[in-house]
């Protein structure tokens, strides 16, 4: 999440400083529609806080309005960081039941405030998502032998149905689904997805066209980047800072990638002819991994000329040979492929706390 440092939601108008008293807190709460008053020093930082409600509370017990407002602020509030991302901040504030929060730089300094409602209210995007429906889950039988994978259940829902709500969450609502095995269930559970609000169009793979090849069935008319994901993933990413990111980096294509580390169990050693020049215990070694979702320009979409087998990281091979701009976006949010047993049952275990049921609310609802 980019950093915050302008003053649209006018926090600074509710900042005082620490020889402030109640009164004073109260005078910077009406001054603005912010509800809270934040207690900083000279330099902005932060001290504690006060909501409108601390006050009411503090005042219906007769306390004098003229008392010290560190008397009765909040030194240990809820805070973010520029780093967090928004559905990370959005969860903890709606299970903290937080109207608003603050921003601190690692110095404890205000850069801004966070509103929910203004969280919560998501714009409307018109790219298409393309959702990877199509394969056939061979790693998950016999799961998957009387039901393809996207429909599988962790949860409460289809993994694919998971999907689709946080991109729903995230604004947008033009959806296509690429489908090969068992494909007429997919069809019938979602049908044209009016029953979420938003528009499921099907690419029917007459053959397997791999993660990439079903781009060649998309409109040839697309005029703005779209996202691509497989189907069998869960992540709290926030997709349109995702698509925000691509566009900013004015790239033809961006893989979203996901950090890897793996620990070797012995003593590394290095050498030259036959002398030691070190020795590692156990190190661990970290790379990117591609995570299954993809930001594409038009341009990257009409690379696809033909109805043939095509995975995505040749596509991106294809690019990256013709001098194309690619970028990657790594993914902090949780993240958790399901492709085999091991990682269906832990998404099982974790699913309640990651996926827990919340009311987002769209522009114009």
């Amino acid at each position: 999440m980019a950093v915050h440092t302008n003053d649209k939601n006018g926090w600074r108008q509710c900042c005082i400083g620490e020889n402030a008293t109640i009164r004073q807190a109260m005078e910077a709460i009406d001054s603005s529609s912010i509800q809270l008053a934040l207690i900083v020093d000279d330099y902005l930082h932060l001290k504690g806080i006060v909501t409108d409600g601390d006050i009411r509370r503090v005042v219906l017990r007769g306390m004098s309005i003229d008392t010290p407002i560190v008397d009765v602020m909040n030194t240990n509030p809820v805070v973010f960081h520029p780093e967090d991302s928004r559905n990370y901040v959005i969860n903890h504030m709606q299970k903290r039941v937080l109207r608003q929060a603050p921003i601190i730089d690692d110095n404890g300094k205000v850069l801004d405030l966070y509103i929910l409602n203004d969280l919560i209210f998501k714009k409307r995007r018109s790219n298409i998502v393309l959702l990877m429906a199509g394969g056939l889950g061979t790693r998950l039988r016999p799961l998957t032998e009387d039901i393809p994978k996207p429909l599988l259940k962790v949860g409460s829902k289809p993994i694919i149905e998971t999907i689709l709500l946080s991109f729903v969450e995230n604004g947008f609502s033009q959806f296509y689904f690429s489908v090969n095995y068992k494909s007429e269930m997919i069809e019938k559970y979602f049908s044209d997805g009016s029953r979420w609000d938003v528009n499921i169009r099907y690419l029917h793979e007459k053959k397997r066209l791999g993660t990439a090849g079903s781009l060649y069935l998309l409109p040839k008319d697309l005029n703005e980047p779209i996202i691509v994901m497989n189907g069998d993933l869960l992540t709290k990413v926030d997709f349109g800072e995702f698509l925000d990111y691509h566009v900013s980096e004015n790239a033809v294509a961006t893989m979203g990638v996901r950090e890897y580390s793996w620990q070797i169990p012995y003593g590394v050693i290095g050498i030259k002819s036959n002398r030691i020049l070190s020795i590692q215990e156990k190190p661990v070694h970290q790379c990117y991994v591609n995570a299954g979702m993809y930001v594409l320009s038009p341009e990257a979409v009409q690379h696809v000329s033909s109805e043939k087998y095509l995975d995505m990281p040749d596509l991106f091979r294809s690019l990256i040979a013709e001098g194309k701009k690619t970028t990657v976006y790594p993914i902090r949010d949780y993240w958790m492929d399901i492709g085999q047993m091991d990682d269906f049952l832990k998404a099982q275990g974790e699913y309640e706390s990651v996926f827990g049921e919340k009311v987002i609310f769209e522009e114009g609802s």
